[in-house]
């Protein structure tokens, strides 16, 4: 008898096929793009040169560029126009007032040692016209010299020079003051005192002053440099502008036979107008600030150094006699007063030195455009010349040991025809003939600023009616193709 196999000992039961690990689902690929399909942004590029080739799409292009070159044309103009306009105001305002601000220091300063020469020439009792002359003096310098401190700024070298005049100036009042003490106490050191006052003045002080007025000077040129130039930039965008508008309206005609189209008619108008205005005031702006210069300012230095020279020169002639002979310098062979050969220096100045020199007397005639300008300048020449012949004389007394002679033609009575009477006619007339060239200057710069009135926000204006009727021209043929 069979039995049926037995599974062998230690064998496991059949078992079913293992069920397969459930895997994450795999993200579909990004589809290829289609071969022959363009990106999005190459679509649009199609799209918009696909409709440039139409006329509405032209239009649209036409229309964009010529409203862009109006307005931009508008915003160089205003942008030029107003460096230009702010650059008039700081001549007429501030750098020229600055300038005669300088030079007012300048004079107030020689003044006041011309004046503190003449109080010790007449002896312990000064004058009180020539004492409240030297005060006025020393208190319209220190004035002048606060506005100059505040308007320095980041000017370096008119700073420089206004703090070491602050500083000089107590210095040279306290000498005076010493000077004038021993004076009226007769005593010969006075003399010395004010030696050195005089010393510190022209070796110090007037070439600081000297320094400030230079630096003003320059600040007013380069304020000139900034208004005068013609704004070509906005020249050039306005005669584009122009011409594009011109050549749209040639087109239009060319493709509708219509002579106008209203909206690019007003657009050049407006355009036109802007250019006309920018180059007609542009130009009598320049006009008046070139004769604000040629006739205002120019004078006006050469008058202001003529005023100096008299100024020295008439503290120098005191001197000569403060000094008695104490200071002297060799002049070749010869040994002679250092007061009157400074005193001869600054007279060749003022009325040239030899045969053709004309000086600064003469160069200020020049300069004088009127008989209002030139009037002043004649009887200053007259009045130096008659000065001269009267320092001779002068001259003479002293060196023949007259001394109180000497004296009373410098400083005496009219009787006396002393120098004195005719260094203030000369200073008088220079006083006259200043005044007039600054009025003659600010009616100018005023001309030439007031031609730029308006002239910036009338352009910015203007450029923006010119854009829209532009727009609105474009426009209306566009809605012939609605």
């Amino acid at each position: 008898m069979t039995h049926p196999p037995q599974a062998p000992p230690h064998a496991s039961a059949p078992t079913s096929p293992p069920l397969p690990q459930q895997q994450p689902a795999a993200r579909p690929p990004h589809p290829a793009p289609t071969p022959g399909r363009s990106t999005a942004w190459a679509e649009g590029v199609d799209r918009l040169r696909a409709a440039a080739t139409t006329e509405p799409g032209r239009l649209r292009a036409i229309g964009a560029v010529l409203a862009a070159l109006v307005l931009v044309f508008g915003a160089v103009t205003a942008w030029q126009t107003t460096s230009r306009a702010d650059a008039a105001d700081r001549v007429l305002n501030r750098s020229q007032p600055l300038s005669n601000d300088a030079a007012a220091i300048y004079r107030s300063l020689a003044d006041a040692n011309t004046a503190a020469s003449s109080g010790f020439l007449a002896g312990g009792q000064e004058p009180a016209k020539v004492r409240e002359r030297y005060q006025r003096d020393v208190d319209r310098a220190s004035e002048k010299l606060a506005t100059a401190a505040s308007n320095a700024g980041s000017d370096s070298s008119s700073a420089t020079a206004v703090s070491r005049l602050n500083k000089l100036l107590p210095q040279y009042t306290a000498l005076i003051e010493r000077a004038r003490a021993n004076n009226r106490q007769g005593l010969p050191l006075g003399g010395a005192y004010l030696r050195y006052a005089n010393d510190t003045m022209q070796t110090q002080m007037l070439p600081a002053a000297e320094k400030l007025y230079k630096a003003e000077n320059e600040r007013l040129t380069a304020d000139y440099g900034d208004a005068k130039p013609y704004p070509w930039l906005a020249i050039a965008f306005g005669v584009v502008a122009l011409a594009a508008l011109g050549w749209a309206q040639h087109r239009t005609f060319r493709r509708t036979n219509r002579v106008f189209n209203t909206g690019l008619v007003a657009a050049t108008a407006a355009a036109s107008v802007a250019l006309l205005w920018l180059l007609a005031g542009h130009t009598f702006a320049r006009s008046d600030l070139n004769e604000s210069y040629d006739r205002g300012v120019k004078s006006l230095n050469v008058l202001n150094d003529a005023r100096i020279s008299s100024l020295k020169a008439r503290g120098n002639e005191n001197l000569t006699l403060v000094s008695r002979g104490a200071e002297t310098v060799v002049v070749g062979d010869a040994t002679k007063d250092k007061f009157d050969v400074a005193y001869q220096r600054q007279m060749a100045r003022l009325a040239g030195a030899k045969a053709g020199d004309k000086g600064l007397l003469g160069r200020a005639a020049e300069l004088a455009d009127d008989d209002s300008g030139k009037r002043p300048v004649a009887a200053a020449a007259a009045n130096v010349t008659e000065w001269k012949d009267r320092h001779k004389s002068a001259r003479a007394s002293d060196d023949s040991g007259d001394y109180e002679g000497a004296l009373d033609k410098v400083i005496g009575t009219k009787s006396d025809r002393p120098t004195r009477e005719s260094f203030d006619n000369v200073d008088a007339a220079l006083d006259a003939a200043l005044a007039h060239e600054q009025r003659e200057f600010k009616r100018a710069a005023e001309d030439g600023k007031g031609a730029m009135t308006g002239l910036p926000i009338g352009a910015a204006v203007l450029a923006v009616v010119g854009a829209a009727a532009a727009v609105l021209g474009i426009g209306r043929r566009l809605s012939e193709y609605r």
